[in-house]
């Protein structure tokens, strides 16, 4: 089953993945959507607010922050790691719990990262918000290297996070059930 969903006029067929025996989420994903990316950037950087840095985590956000750091022609963009490289010895680090990874995960930001967020306003960007933990993540890290949240972004806002008033995002997405029917 599919949901189907247009976005800055680009319409595209999302399948429906269970998360457990009675919930299943539409996977929206932009890696290796160039259109679809773009589309969203661009409607996303004409509500982006006043920041100086954006920064996104690994990996779905990737393509999105840097088309949105191009459009507002930002010379650089903050990617938070999913694992800890050689290259990150002071690294900072949170725990999160995302809806669409079994385990738990934890964020890393490289020292030097750290040092472009202090005293920065900071715009954070992601593709879909569900529960706004990796949000809170990311603002966990942006607070811990000094910077100030501008603002929390997405392409959509999936369940719950459709009622958060402290995220900007294009388009809600539902939940679905298991026959998959709308949920929300």
């Amino acid at each position: 089953m599919n949901y189907i969903m247009t976005i800055g006029g680009v319409t595209r067929k999302l399948p429906l993945c269970p998360i457990s025996d009675h919930l299943q989420i539409a996977a929206f994903i932009l890696l290796g959507d160039v259109e679809l990316t773009k589309a969203c950037a661009e409607a996303l950087a004409k509500m982006a607010p006043p920041h100086d840095i954006i920064i996104t985590a690994e990996t779905k956000g990737i393509p999105l922050a840097y088309e949105i750091a191009s459009i507002l022609g930002h010379n650089r963009y903050v990617v938070l790691r999913k694992s800890q490289k050689l290259y990150m010895p002071d690294a900072l680090a949170v725990e999160v719990n995302s809806i669409t990874t079994a385990n738990q995960q934890t964020l890393y930001m490289d020292s030097v990262d750290a040092e472009l967020l202090k005293g920065k306003r900071v715009l954070i960007i992601d593709d879909v918000i569900s529960t706004g933990n990796s949000l809170k993540a990311i603002e966990t890290l942006v607070h811990k290297a000094g910077g100030i949240t501008a603002a929390k972004m997405a392409v959509l806002a999936e369940g719950d996070a459709q009622n958060m008033n402290d995220i900007i995002y294009l388009k809600k997405l539902p939940l679905f059930d298991e026959t998959g029917t709308a949920k929300i």
